[in-house]
């Protein structure tokens, strides 16, 4: 059969919620056969698994910060929560806290009051595409200058955060040390009192990427040092009334190769104690250099796995049960890849790092970034969402916390090009009992995906995101379709329905080429999602 009439027949049975998708043969493709244990947990990870940054270019000049008043990135930031926000990145080690009591905001304002008009939305969004460029100049160049900031910036932020329901976390400045080379802790401690005077619940970090301060700043600080460093912070944390229970999180390491992996070691070492989690961060390719051809390569996906478990084990041999974390995290590291790390082909990457960061042990994975200056972001500069965004909804929408065991092999053994995920469906969205294949299709060809008897019994909703755009080329596109409609917001305040696509029982369901979906299982009645 010709393919591009296999793709409209599969569109086709998506918008009418057909049988065709869920029975019958594939005339072409892959076939794959699934198995799953359904009666215990594998593991269990953090509600707020998936979680978003903000970089802390946004304060390079405060006044891009009263972009977190916007209604519409408000209402984009709270279909995410649960979640942490963190707001820091490389500007974090280059900003200072200098309080002018005349910049604050009234920390009892209401939520419903914290608006942006629109004249000053529209021109701080045209001025910020503006200050990106000189942002992107400054790394280029390898040159940070200092930032100054207020209270004003941590204010939006946290109004920001709270009325969105997330939970905040503030990158302080690790840059500023002692003759001795020690951290010099009496910036932070200003800003500390200043937040406890407001009662702002939120948890902290001590510097980032600390493996490139030599090159960003000529600051060399060893692992060692650094721990040392956080348990000062620790310290700090304790003689307060509010934050002595707070969350501390690092040392937000670059992925492990070479020093970085003994600078994590030493670090551990000194500093494991002072810690909540252990932070890491991890981009599969260079923006500068990188192709479309990565973005769908098996094994460009399959290298994250052995850094995940390099760090598993360095963790464990230094800090036994000290939960990971992936602090930072996307696509491509240098920004991001304009035209790649910014469309629907992104979603692979993200989705994978996603079922195989739960999968093999980590607790929360942050995705860099909500809105910012990279081409990674989840918003773009117009404060529209980007397919990554709707992935991401959907997967805080339908995914649950367990993750459940999952076998599959193809015809021709195993396949790399369909990636499969099983976990517990979220039981805000699904009665107990039911479950989620979370799957996606690299190959140019529909692949049909045998169920166990566990599964092929229950009604089944689909949700498969394409490319709002035909053909491969679509793979670039920034719009994505949910079951053939394509996903926008109906207005500021407001979301689109998200509907499955629901069929009867059936032993198989067809993942179409190019593809991402959520298959829920709402009768599985599996033991360990109850």
């Amino acid at each position: 059969m010709d393919s591009v009439l296999l793709l409209l027949l599969t569109l086709f049975s998506y918008r009418t919620g057909g049988n065709r998708l869920f029975r019958g043969s594939s005339p072409v493709g892959l076939d794959l056969e699934v198995d799953a244990d359904l009666s215990v947990v594998f593991r269990r990870v953090d509600p707020r698994f998936l979680s978003v940054t903000i970089d802390a270019s946004l304060a390079s000049n405060e006044k891009f910060m009263l972009l977190l008043r916007s209604q519409r990135i408000r209402t984009l930031a709270k279909a995410l929560s649960p979640a942490f926000l963190r707001f820091g990145g490389t500007k974090q080690d280059f900003m200072v806290f200098r309080p002018k009591r005349s910049q604050q905001l009234n920390a009892d304002e209401p939520c419903s009051s914290t608006g942006l008009p629109w004249w000053l939305e529209q021109r701080l969004k045209e001025d910020w595409t503006q200050q990106k460029l000189i942002l992107l100049k400054e790394e280029q160049q390898n040159q940070y200058n200092r930032v100054h900031f207020t209270e004003l910036t941590v204010d939006l932020l946290h109004s920001f955060s709270s009325c969105s329901g997330l939970d905040l976390i503030f990158g302080l400045n690790a840059l500023l040390r002692t003759a001795d080379n020690s951290w010099n802790s009496s910036n932070a401690r200003s800003l500390l009192q200043y937040c406890e005077s407001k009662q702002y619940n939120m948890s902290w970090e001590l510097g980032n990427e600390p493996n490139s301060y030599e090159k960003k700043a000529g600051i060399r600080v060893d692992g060692y040092q650094l721990g040392v460093d956080f348990t000062l912070l620790r310290k700090m944390m304790a003689e307060s009334k509010l934050y002595r229970d707070a969350g501390l999180y690092g040392p937000d390491v670059g992925q492990p190769r070479d020093h970085r992996a003994d600078l994590l070691k030493s670090f551990l070492q000194s500093g494991a104690e002072a810690v909540d989690a252990c932070t890491w961060h991890h981009y599969y390719v260079n923006s500068r250099n990188t192709s479309l051809h990565d973005f769908l390569d098996p094994e460009v996906l399959d290298s994250l796995a052995l850094k995940i478990q390099e760090v598993l084990k360095r963790v464990k041999q230094e800090a036994p049960g000290k939960p990971v974390w992936l602090g930072e995290t996307s696509s491509a590291y240098g920004g991001g890849a304009a035209g790649l790390s910014d469309t629907f082909v992104s979603g692979f990457m993200w989705l994978d790092k996603l079922g195989l960061g739960a999968k093999l042990g980590l607790d929360v994975v942050m995705r860099q970034e909500l809105f910012g200056s990279g081409h990674y972001q989840l918003i773009d500069n117009d404060l529209d969402p980007l397919p990554d965004y709707w992935l991401s909804l959907l997967y805080k929408r339908l995914v649950g916390p367990e993750v459940l065991k999952l076998w599959a092999v193809s015809d021709s053994g195993r396949t790399k090009r369909v990636r499969l995920y099983l976990h517990c469906a979220n039981r805000s969205s699904y009665t107990s009992g039911a479950v989620v294949l979370i799957s996606m299709n690299l190959s140019r060809k529909p692949a049909r995906i045998s169920l166990p008897a566990l599964l092929s019994g229950s009604t089944v909703d689909a949700f498969v995101l394409q490319s709002g755009l035909p053909g491969k080329e679509g793979l670039q596109s920034r719009s994505v379709q949910l079951n053939g409609v394509l996903l926008k917001m109906v207005d500021d305040k407001t979301l689109p329905e998200l509907s499955g696509a629901r069929s009867p029982p059936a032993e198989h369901v067809l993942l179409p080429a190019f593809s991402l979906g959520f298959f829920v299982f709402s009768e599985a009645r599996a033991p360990a999602c109850r």
